[in-house]
């Protein structure tokens, strides 16, 4: 009996060593599946380097998935939950399971899927029959590189009560999946707080990349509710890109899966127009590569993103109408290359749809950011007059300004060879003149000695520069009472009318010697002109017809030379400021001034 009773203990032991044994090896060789977040590689995938570095969403379902969706419930939500069920289990299912009926059913998908490849919205339609330079849509394998294994794009959208936008960006993304297969790309939708239809239209943006196995993750969040942030538009901005950009990361940190490039996809822009954008990236190995965005009004086209794009001397743009003989970039090699419709370089940009490179900014831990020392009218102790702030002072401008300049700086860091290493500051040149009675200045570029000063020039400090102007192209002001045009187009051409106070001299001002920007390596930031971002109500034909003429200049051959910038310049030691200095939103009044730029000092901080 001892016996008997001794081997059913031993027995039973055996089985529970077997269970606890299968549980361990399952836990250890193979990552629980989650569809709710990114799972690690298992140590399985590890030893034997069996993971893809595709985004195939029939093996790894946590590609797709839905956070944050507001479905709050009420006294009918179980009725209709029961009913949805009822269908289904009655109707759906059993045509699906039926193997009479399964090519039908398989027809009906396939058809479907062609339908949504096909998908245009009410701007995309006319893509196909756009006027552009070098005949861009006529060469329809100029762009089959861009689609060779190995290569990654992250789309990401922020989407905050635009429903108008939403269809067409949905067409343009089916277009770029079937460009560059659904295997290699991945959609980051993030929904703020918006109170139209796009809750609807993000429901349906969900479907339609489920069908099509596109990897996404669609986020909505609520609003912030500091109240020091809230009310702070660059906050705002700066929060809701970086939540956009968490998927990026996440990839790369538990799939160890790496991005070419970052699309950031605003108000709607062609197809085709973003691969050209990708291969002017590519040819150009550049930072960040954006577009031009334009906004209606009063019946004229113009520029309409002055508030974070600026030129290789630091001024804004000009809000040139698109048939105007002047060009939006005051700069002239810009302002040469824009009319011949080639990508020129610019010291920062955002224009509509941009490129990105990861591995010169996300992957180098830069984020975006913004200034915590503005002006809140919310809070008690700020009431009253908004501070003066001095040139030196940092400028409380967009998140996408301080995006630039950090790109310029982290660029300066690479080229000095101490990427992934501490922050140092280069050395510093010795001063001779640096005593205690006769303090250092800060460093000023030196005048050239074969260039004679000009006439009106002759009685001004060397210490002085002078920016270059030119006219001012502003679409008219709506009479006063009358219905906001803008209300819904571009930028808000930034809120605000060109201030003619601007001090066009930047004068030097007292400080610790400095290094100059140009002994720094440069930042590759460039805008191609050919790639156009439109918004509500906005011609995309007849804007083309303004920018590009009624033909695409009869270049049929792929030209290298069309793309490449040969030679690159430094940043400039000064730039406009134009910031939002107080809360109040995107429609807070900006104001404009000139800020120092020092690439040795950001080096330094």
């Amino acid at each position: 009996m001892s016996i008997v009773i001794s081997f059913r203990r031993r027995s039973w032991f055996r089985a529970l060593y077997l269970l606890i044994g299968f549980f361990v090896l399952r836990w250890v060789f193979f990552s629980p599946e989650s569809d709710t977040e990114i799972t690690r590689h298992n140590v399985l995938e590890r030893v034997t380097g069996g993971f893809d570095k595709v985004l195939d969403v029939q093996k790894y379902p946590w590609l797709q998935m839905r956070i944050g969706r507001d479905e709050s419930p009420d006294m009918l939500s179980d009725f209709v939950d029961d009913s949805t069920k009822d269908f289904w289990n009655r109707f759906q299912l059993p045509f699906m399971d039926n193997p009479d009926t399964s090519h039908i059913d398989a027809q009906a998908v396939r058809s479907a899927i062609e339908d949504l490849l096909g998908l245009n919205g009410w701007v995309a339609a006319a893509c196909p029959t756009l006027s552009r330079p070098f005949g861009q849509n006529k060469r329809d394998g100029a762009f089959e590189e861009l689609s060779g294994p190995g290569h990654l794009y992250y789309i990401a959208i922020v989407v905050h009560s635009a429903d108008h936008f939403l269809v067409d960006q949905m067409a343009t993304i089916i277009q770029l999946a079937r460009r560059l297969g659904t295997r290699n790309i991945f959609v980051s939708m993030l929904d703020y707080n918006s109170r139209d239809s796009t809750e609807t239209l993000t429901d349906l943006a969900e479907a339609v990349m489920l069908l099509l196995s596109i990897p996404f993750r669609i986020r909505r969040v609520p609003p912030m509710t500091e109240t020091e942030i809230a009310a702070y538009y660059p906050g705002e901005e700066a929060y809701a890109r970086n939540l956009a950009l968490e998927p990026l990361h996440e990839l790369k940190a538990k799939r160890n899966i790496r991005f070419d490039k970052v699309i950031w996809l605003k108000g709607f822009t062609c197809p085709n127009d973003i691969l050209e954008n990708l291969k002017v990236s590519q040819e150009n190995r550049a930072a960040m590569t954006c577009g031009m965005d334009w906004a209606e009004s009063n019946g004229a086209f113009i520029f309409s993103d002055r508030w974070r794009t600026r030129d290789m001397v630091g001024d804004q743009f000009r809000a040139s109408r698109s048939s105007a003989p002047s060009p939006p970039p005051r700069e002239e090699t810009a302002a040469e290359r824009y009319a011949k419709h080639l990508p020129f370089q610019v010291f920062c940009c955002e224009s509509g749809t941009h490129i990105v490179d990861p591995a010169q900014t996300y992957y180098r831990s830069i984020k975006y950011r913004y200034s915590k020392n503005f002006f809140n009218t919310t809070m008690e102790e700020d009431r009253g007059q908004a501070p003066d702030r001095r040139p030196e002072d940092e400028c409380m401008d967009s998140t996408q300004a301080w995006f630039c300049r950090d790109i310029w700086v982290e660029a300066a860091r690479a080229g000095m060879g101490v990427v992934d290493q501490p922050k140092k500051p280069p050395v510093l040149p010795v001063d001779e003149k640096n005593t205690p009675n006769n303090p250092p200045r800060r460093w000023i570029a030196p005048r050239d000695e074969a260039e004679p000063p000009q006439e009106n020039e002759k009685e001004k400090p060397d210490n002085i520069r002078e920016m270059p102007k030119g006219p001012l192209d502003m679409p008219p002001k709506p009479a006063s009472g009358a219905k906001d045009a803008d209300a819904n187009v571009g930028s808000d051409y930034d809120a605000m009318p060109q201030n003619p106070n601007t001090p066009s001299l930047l004068e030097s001002h007292e400080g610790p010697l400095n290094v100059p920007n140009s002994d720094f390596e440069p930042a590759r930031v460039i805008i191609n002109p050919r790639c156009v971002t439109t918004y509500a109500g906005v011609s995309h034909t007849k804007l083309a017809i303004d920018l590009f003429g009624s033909d695409d200049g009869g270049m049929e051959e792929y030209d290298r030379s069309n793309y490449l910038i040969e030679e690159w310049k430094a940043a400039p030691e000064y730039f406009i400021c134009q910031e939002q200095q107080t809360t109040g939103g995107r429609k807070a009044p900006k104001n404009q001034r000139s800020s120092t730029f020092s690439i040795y000092e950001r080096l330094a901080q």
